[in-house]
C-alpha cells in the first residue's frame, strides 16, 4: 500500500512538473512546439527557468 502511494505521489509530481514547464514556456516564448519540448524536459526546464530568471 505504501508503495502505491509513493508511486501516485511521484506520478503527480511528474505531471505537475510537465504542466508547469509547458505553461512557463508558452507564456515566455508564445510557441506551442517549444512548450511541448519544454514539457518533455519537465522539472529540468522549471529549475533552469528559476535559476536564469
Amino acid at each position: 500500500m505504501a508503495q502505491s502511494r509513493k508511486s501516485a505521489v511521484a506520478q503527480s509530481g511528474i505531471s505537475f512538473g510537465c504542466a508547469l514547464a509547458m505553461v512557463i514556456s508558452y507564456t515566455t516564448w508564445q510557441s506551442i512546439p517549444w512548450a511541448i519540448f519544454h514539457g518533455l524536459l519537465s522539472w529540468v526546464y522549471v529549475i533552469y527557468f528559476a535559476i536564469v530568471h
